[in-house]
């Protein structure tokens, strides 16, 4: 068994920082995807060029070099803008916040074009018969639509999840404590990268794994009462 040296206390916080900051991001990226995709299906031109533009540039640039832009960028820019408003006070962009943000930022952009696709798979005619029928457009949506939507759209949310998840070690280049920068931190005090490296791509492996199987589960539950071809 491997020789933690002490330091499984610290992994154990980082996983725990990754396990809280994955779905965050993840919830952010698909309220980010719903809205991206709603804009680009829209009949309104300028919505559907602003929907563009962000999952052109978005996927276009390096969760790392957004993460950085944001943090260290961020920073210099609000407290630019706090000097010039006449106040001496400096404001420090918060680690969790910063990581967090750009990553469900970036997200949302692959999480458009997986909702546009899910939207575009489910038949007219089912949200016009309703609209028919007398029912609301939200009601139409949470009954009609999105149940479909998701069903279409869940493979791709998953391989989203699961990129993401791993993405969340860029975090550590602002300093977050996630799993990645402890184990960085305990290599370095004990001299024994292998050890620790080894043990975080463990926990990522669990995560994923475990991740796979409530994947699974979410397929089986929207997809109850569809008909699988032979």
């Amino acid at each position: 068994m491997l020789d933690l040296k002490g330091y499984g206390w610290q992994l154990a916080e980082g996983l725990w920082m990754t396990v809280r900051a994955g779905p965050v991001a993840m919830l952010l990226a698909i309220l980010l995807g719903l809205l991206g995709a709603g804009a680009k299906l829209s009949p309104s031109k300028p919505l559907q060029r602003i929907a563009g533009a962000y999952t052109v540039i978005v996927r276009g640039i390096p969760e790392l070099v957004m993460i950085l832009l944001v943090y260290f960028g961020g920073t210099i820019l609000i407290n630019a803008l706090v000097e010039a408003l006449g106040s001496a006070e400096r404001v420090d962009i918060n680690a969790f916040t910063a990581g967090v943000g750009v990553i469900g930022f970036v997200y949302g952009a692959f999480a458009t074009e997986v909702f546009r696709g899910a939207f575009m798979a489910v038949p007219k005619g089912q949200a016009e018969a309703a609209k028919a029928l007398g029912m609301s457009r939200f009601l139409i949506f949470r009954r009609i639509l999105f149940p479909q939507v998701m069903r279409y759209a869940i493979p791709g949310l998953g391989n989203i999840w699961l990129v993401l998840l791993k993405a969340t070690a860029l975090m550590s280049v602002v300093g977050l404590d996630e799993l990645t920068r402890k184990a960085y931190i305990a290599a370095g005090a004990t001299r024994e990268p292998f050890t620790f490296y080894f043990m975080a791509a463990v926990y990522y492996l669990a995560l994923t794994l475990v991740s796979s199987i409530l994947l699974q589960y979410l397929e089986r539950r929207y997809s109850r009462g569809v008909r699988r071809a032979a």
